[in-house]
């Protein structure tokens, strides 16, 4: 026989453990906000851009078409490659005087272009803001005078932007608000789904109405709990006096 459960009985259980799932929800909310402030360490992001075009004599003697700057947006994903290739890389780290390897320092670094245009955007990533700045601008000069040595051709690069430690940086990882948002839901999904495994597991019988779905059985009777203050009201001191006047009557007798 397939058990079912109205949407009554879900309030019911959800009204039941409502302090439990409030309590896990600003549990994990506040445990995500302690961790993002005094655990995980800030990222900063800086960006340069640059532009490259065919050699520069040959755009003097020649005005470009559309067939140009087709080129050399195609020509975007090897300058990507490039950029990020050991040759270019383990110059920079070795300027900037980083200890890291060629891999480490790829993985700090973004390369893309603004809507295949000719403007490549370089994005370095790290903790140290002005590390961060310092890598962008580096990687960008670097490629600049080794890229007409491995493309013939290639010697008209325009850096349009470079990228600048500002007054107040922000970091752009971790995400404070969206951290807390996450664990704010899974801690609300894990305190509904805790409420019901609890109201699954309990199979204490508190009503009538379970003892006639868990036996089978009729209810013939229920003896009512009566507390103190179903009593009736009566003072004690005049409930002694009525003890002494009965006593009195007995003595009298």
């Amino acid at each position: 026989m397939e058990e079912t459960i109205s949407l009554k009985e879900i309030f019911e259980v959800l009204k039941k453990r409502i302090w439990m799932i409030i309590s896990l929800a600003v549990g994990a909310a506040a445990l995500s906000a302690l961790i993002t402030f005094f655990v995980l360490t800030p990222s900063y992001e800086a960006s340069s851009q640059f532009i490259v075009n065919q050699s520069q004599d040959q755009s003097q003697n020649a005005a470009y078409d559309i067939n140009d700057i087709r080129t050399n947006v195609e020509l975007i994903n090897t300058y990507n490659v490039i950029i990020k290739s050991p040759r270019i890389l383990t110059e920079v780290s070795d300027e900037l005087g980083l200890n890291m390897t060629a891999g480490q320092l790829a993985n700090k670094i973004q390369v893309g272009n603004e809507q295949e245009s000719q403007v490549v955007n370089v994005t370095a990533t790290d903790t140290n803001p002005q590390r961060a700045v310092d890598i962008a601008n580096t990687v960008v000069n670097v490629f600049k005078g080794e890229v007409p040595q491995l493309m013939n051709g290639v010697d008209n690069i325009n850096i349009l932007t470079e990228a600048e430690l500002g007054p107040d940086p922000a970091p752009v990882s971790p995400n404070t608000a969206l951290n807390i948002a996450i664990a704010l839901v899974v801690g609300t999904m894990i305190g509904v789904g805790l409420a019901f495994l609890l109201e699954y597991l309990d199979n204490t019988i508190k009503q009538e109405e379970d003892i006639e779905e868990t036996l089978g059985l009729p209810v013939l009777g229920v003896v009512s709990t009566i507390s103190e203050k179903d009593l009736p009201n009566k003072s004690p001191a005049r409930g002694r006096a009525k003890v002494s006047e009965i006593r009195g009557e007995s003595v009298g007798t």
